[in-house]
Parts: structure tokens; sequence; C-alpha cells
């Protein structure tokens, strides 16, 4: 993932935290909700609904 986008990408929620990439699960991950973003064909899917929580 270009390291300019991830900079500038937050997370969706309220928050709006910062997000790291897992580069081995292909997913952004939030550093204040624990909910972890899906990165397909290199595109991030930034939709609550399509997250999942890491700790369940």
């Amino acid at each position: 993932m270009d390291p300019a986008l991830l900079a500038i990408l937050a997370c969706p929620d309220t928050h709006h935290s910062p997000l790291t990439l897992d580069v081995g699960a292909a997913e952004l991950l939030c550093t204040t909700c624990d909910r972890a973003f899906p990165v397909r064909d290199g595109i991030p899917v930034l939709l609550l609904d399509e997250a999942r929580h890491r700790t369940s």
C-alpha cells in the first residue's frame, strides 16, 4: 500500500484514529477500537459493517 495513502487514512468511526497495515492479513487495523478493515485488491474497505473486531 502507498505510504502516502496510509498516512491519511483513519478509522471511519467517530474517533477517527490512525490505521496501521497488517500486510500478512491484508487488513488495516484501528489503533483505538480494535477493528480490522479488509484490503481487497489493494483497495481499503473502510466500512464499519465490513470490519471485524479483532478481540472476537
